[in-house]
C-alpha cells in the first residue's frame, strides 16, 4: 500500500510541483541537493538551500541539468533560451530605476543662510555620497539586488576596515545566511543572533580536510574587557584580563575586607557594582547602553563534529579562531557598537510574522517549464521542416535499393520505372508552436506583471497614445511600488549604520556630526515626457506654488543631468538679475542680494554733499572749514 504524499506549505511551497524538490516526504532529493542535507545545516532551512540552488539553475539555464540528475531520461534534449534570467534582469532595471541616490530630508534648500540643522544635513549628506561613490555602492546594490529578483533574499554585511578608513559593504549568498529565529521569536523582528556559514572543500596539496566556516554575530550584554591569549591546547582565544588581587595591608583592624576591585573595563565603560551591570556611552545614542555586538570567526573540521550538531550548536572547543590583522582574535571580539551590521533585504514584503520574501519566478515557473518544452518541439519542428522527411519508391535506376539517403543541395536522384518522391511536411506544426511560444511569453508576462511594453517586445507604434500606455502600466507600477516598499526601510537602515560605523571608526571628517535619516532614493523606471515636466515646472515656480529646489528636484527625476541639487539651485540663482533687482528694490540690502547671485557685490559711494550757491546778501560757507568766508574788511 502506498503511503501519503505530505503536502508542504512554506514560503518555497511553489516549488512542490517539481519531484526533482518534493519527495513523498515533502523534502528536497538527497542526490540532487547535498549541501542541503548536510550534518550541520538545520532541518528547517533544508529547502530553503534547495529552492535558492533550483532558482539558480533556472537563472543560468541549468534546470534541465538538474532534472536530469534526478533520473529524468528526456531533461538532457530540452532547450533554454534565457527567459528567467530576462525576467529577472527586466524587473531589477525597474525596481532600481535610471539610478539611485543618497538624500537626507533638509539637504537640499534654496535658502542662502541655512540653519544648523539643514547645514548638517548637507553635510551627512555630501559625506554618504562621497563614501559610496568610493565604496562603488551602486554596484553592491546591483549585485544584491539581483540575488533577491532571483532568489528572494539578498543580505548586505557591513565591516570597518582600518586600512581603508571607512566601512565597506559586502554582498553575501542567502544559502550561506542562516539566522538564529527561536520557535517564540517574532519572525518579523530582527534576530539577536545570526551565522554566516558555508563549507570548505578538502584539499589535499596543503593538507587540509573537508572544513566548514562560520561567522557569528550576536547581540549580548556588554562583558568584562578581554584580551587575545593561547589556551592549554595551543588554540588562540580570548581571555578574561586578570584582576589584581587585593592587598593584605589594606585589611583594616576590624578584620574587614575591603570591596573587590572592579573587573576590567574597556575604555568609556562603566560598572555598577549594585547590578554588576556595564554601560556604555556610544556617540550615537543619548543615554548609555548596556548590549554590544560580538563577532566569532572560526572553523571546524568536518571530523571532528560528533553527534547531532547544527550550525547553531557546533562546539566551541573543536573550533580554530580566526585571528585579524591586528592581531585580535574573533572570539566574541568586541565590535564596540550595539547593533549588528548585517542588513537582510527580502525581494517582496514577507508575509505576517514571516522571515523570507519570494523570487519574482515563483509565480511563473510553470509557464516558464511549458515555455522551454515549447522551445524544445519548435526547435525539432524546425529541424524537420528545413530538412524535410523524403519518401521515394519505385526501383532505383542505379540497382543497389538502399533504404535510406542522404539529401543534400544539388543531388540528382535517378528513380527506375514506376518510381516517386514526396515529402512530409511540418511547417504548419512549426508555426502553430511559435503561436504557442508567443503565448506562452505573453502568459507569463501577465502573471508576472510586467506587460509588454515594458519587456521591450512591443512595438510603440502599435500603441493608441501616451494614456493607453499609461493604463497598460498599470499592473507594473503596482508590482515596483510593492517592491520599494520592502527595500525602503533596509536602505535606510543600511545608512544609519554606515554613519555609526564612521562615528565608532573615529573618522576625523565625521567628527561632530550628529547621523541623520537618509534614504536611498530610486529614479523613474517609465519613459518620461521631458517637455511636458519642463513646462510644468515652469509654470509652477512663474506662478508661485512650486520652490525652486521642488522643481530642481522634479527635473531631475525627469532624466535632466542634474547631479547636485542644491548646486543646480546656486547656478540658476546667479544668473536670475531680474529676482536679484527685485530683492534689492524689496529689501535695499546689497549683501542679500550678492548672497543670492553667489558673488561680491560693492555698495555704491557716497554720494557728494550738495552745494547750495549762496543767497544773495549771505556770505558763502568756507568748503574746508564751514565758517562764512572772511573778506579783507573793505572800509570796516
Amino acid at each position: 500500500m502506498s503511503r501519503v504524499r505530505d503536502v508542504v506549505i512554506d514560503a518555497w511551497s511553489y516549488l512542490n510541483y517539481k519531484p526533482v524538490f518534493s519527495d513523498a516526504l515533502g523534502m528536497p532529493n538527497r542526490r540532487v541537493f547535498p549541501e542541503a542535507h548536510a550534518t550541520w545545516v538545520p532541518s528547517a532551512d533544508e529547502r530553503r538551500l534547495a529552492a535558492y540552488k533550483l532558482l539558480t539553475a533556472y537563472d543560468n539555464n541549468q534546470a534541465a541539468e538538474l532534472a536530469a540528475a534526478s533520473g529524468d531520461v528526456h531533461a538532457e534534449d530540452r532547450r533554454e533560451f534565457g527567459d528567467p534570467s530576462m525576467f529577472i534582469d527586466t524587473v531589477m532595471s525597474h525596481v532600481l530605476g535610471r539610478e539611485q541616490t543618497i538624500t537626507v530630508p533638509g539637504a537640499d534648500h534654496d535658502g542662502d543662510n541655512p540653519d544648523a540643522q539643514a547645514a548638517m544635513a548637507g553635510r551627512v549628506q555630501e559625506l554618504l555620497r562621497e563614501w559610496a561613490e568610493t565604496e562603488q555602492l551602486g554596484m553592491r546594490v546591483q549585485q544584491c539586488e539581483r540575488k533577491a529578483v532571483a532568489l528572494g533574499d539578498g543580505v548586505y554585511r557591513l565591516a570597518w576596515d582600518p586600512g581603508k578608513n571607512r566601512p565597506v559593504v559586502r554582498v553575501h549568498d542567502p544559502g550561506f545566511y542562516f539566522p538564529v529565529i527561536g520557535e517564540d521569536d517574532d519572525s518579523g523582528e530582527y534576530p539577536t543572533r545570526v551565522h554566516f556559514a558555508w563549507e570548505l572543500p578538502a584539499d589535499p596539496k596543503r593538507q587540509l580536510q573537508a572544513r566548514i566556516r562560520r561567522i557569528t554575530y550576536e547581540l549580548d550584554w556588554i562583558r568584562p574587557a578581554t584580551a587575545a591569549g593561547v589556551d592549554q591546547a595551543g588554540r588562540a582565544v580570548r581571555a578574561p584580563i586578570p584582576v589584581e588581587p587585593v592587598d593584605p595591608s589594606m585589611i583594616g583592624a576590624t578584620g574587614e575586607t575591603p570591596e573587590p576591585p572592579p573587573p576590567p573595563l574597556s575604555p568609556g565603560d562603566i560598572y555598577t557594582p549594585e547590578t554588576g551591570a556595564i554601560s556604555r556611552q556610544y556617540a550615537w545614542n543619548d543615554a548609555p547602553s548596556y548590549v554590544t555586538c560580538y563577532l566569532t570567526d572560526a572553523t571546524w573540521n568536518l571530523g571532528d563534529i560528533k553527534g547531532p550538531a547544527d550550525v547553531d550548536s557546533l562546539p566551541l572547543n573543536a573550533a580554530t579562531f580566526a585571528t585579524r590583522g591586528d592581531g585580535e582574535v574573533l572570539d566574541h571580539l568586541d565590535l564596540l557598537i550595539d547593533f549588528m551590521p548585517i542588513v537582510h533585504l527580502p525581494n517582496t514584503v514577507p508575509p505576517a510574522e514571516e522571515h523570507w520574501g519570494q523570487s519574482s519566478l515563483a509565480k511563473i515557473l510553470q509557464v516558464l517549464d511549458d515555455l522551454a518544452g515549447s522551445d524544445t518541439d519548435s526547435s525539432r519542428a524546425s529541424a524537420t521542416t528545413g530538412s524535410p522527411i523524403i519518401g521515394l519508391w519505385g526501383k532505383a535506376a542505379d540497382g543497389r535499393g538502399k533504404a535510406s539517403k542522404e539529401i543534400a543541395p544539388g543531388l540528382m536522384l535517378e528513380l527506375g520505372e514506376g518510381g516517386g518522391m514526396n515529402t512530409v511536411d511540418t511547417s504548419r506544426n512549426l508555426a502553430e508552436l511559435r503561436n504557442q511560444v508567443t503565448g506562452l511569453h505573453e502568459r507569463a508576462a501577465t502573471v508576472a506583471r510586467i506587460p509588454a511594453v515594458a519587456m521591450g517586445t512591443l512595438d510603440p507604434s502599435q500603441l493608441p497614445s501616451g494614456y493607453a500606455l499609461q493604463l497598460s502600466l498599470g499592473p507594473l507600477d503596482a508590482l515596483v511600488s510593492s517592491m520599494r516598499l520592502a527595500r525602503d526601510h533596509k536602505y535606510a537602515l543600511l545608512l544609519k549604520m554606515i554613519q555609526r560605523l564612521f562615528l565608532a571608526g573615529q573618522h576625523p571628517d565625521w567628527a561632530g556630526v550628529q547621523p541623520q535619516p537618509a534614504r536611498l532614493t530610486f529614479g523613474p523606471y517609465t519613459p518620461t515626457d521631458k517637455d511636458a515636466v519642463l513646462a510644468q515646472v515652469t509654470a509652477g515656480v512663474e506662478g508661485g506654488v512650486l520652490s525652486l529646489e521642488t522643481a530642481v528636484r522634479m527635473l531631475a527625476d525627469a532624466g535632466f543631468p542634474i547631479d547636485n541639487v542644491e548646486k543646480e539651485i546656486e547656478q540658476i540663482q546667479s544668473r536670475s538679475f531680474s529676482k536679484a533687482k527685485d530683492l534689492a528694490d524689496a529689501t535695499g540690502d546689497t549683501a542679500a542680494v550678492g548672497d543670492y547671485l553667489g558673488i561680491k557685490v560693492r555698495p555704491d559711494p557716497a554720494p557728494p554733499a550738495i552745494q547750495l550757491p549762496p543767497i544773495p546778501g549771505q556770505q558763502a560757507a568756507d568748503p574746508a572749514t564751514g565758517d562764512p568766508a572772511q573778506g579783507s574788511g573793505g572800509n570796516e
